[in-house]
């Protein structure tokens, strides 16, 4: 599971030339599952992300979490996260998980945001979407979840 994490000033997902969500100051969440991925690892995925400190306090370090800024997040499924281009030129997709599979992961995650009240909006699984966003700092991390036993 690979997330591509980055604070936003804003964000939004438009679908059809139509405006389907957008957040405020906040995370956009690129969201890739694997083969093999597991609700333990989106579990640790979320709480990382919850308790990650990567706002700035008021002597301008990074010291502050998601849920201290009282920021949103916009959550955006993206199968190519799992794509491989160590060989040749063409992607390869073959370690993506199933598209069942990840949609219910991908919505197992959301739900570990909302359950702590933080205000989570989405784009739509498989859609072809068009992600805009005014990234602060720019702040970006790329999460890859541990193997949990």
């Amino acid at each position: 599971m690979r997330v591509v994490l980055q604070r936003v000033e804003k964000a939004s997902v438009t679908i059809d030339n139509e405006l389907y969500s957008s957040v405020g100051h906040g995370f956009l969440l690129l969201f890739g599952a694997e083969k093999g991925d597991t609700k333990a690892q989106a579990d640790w995925m979320a709480a990382k992300i919850m308790a990650l400190r990567c706002f700035s306090d008021d002597n301008g370090k990074m010291n502050l979490s998601i849920k201290d800024v009282n920021g949103e997040i916009l959550i955006v499924s993206q199968f190519t996260l799992a794509g491989a281009v160590k060989k040749g030129t063409r992607p390869s997709f073959d370690n993506a998980m199933a598209p069942d599979e990840a949609n219910e992961l991908y919505e197992y995650f959301i739900s570990k945001f909302k359950e702590q009240n933080i205000p989570v909006k989405t784009g739509v699984f498989g859609a072809h979407m068009s992600v805009c966003l005014i990234n602060d700092g720019p702040v970006t991390f790329v999460i890859d979840a541990p193997i949990l036993a």
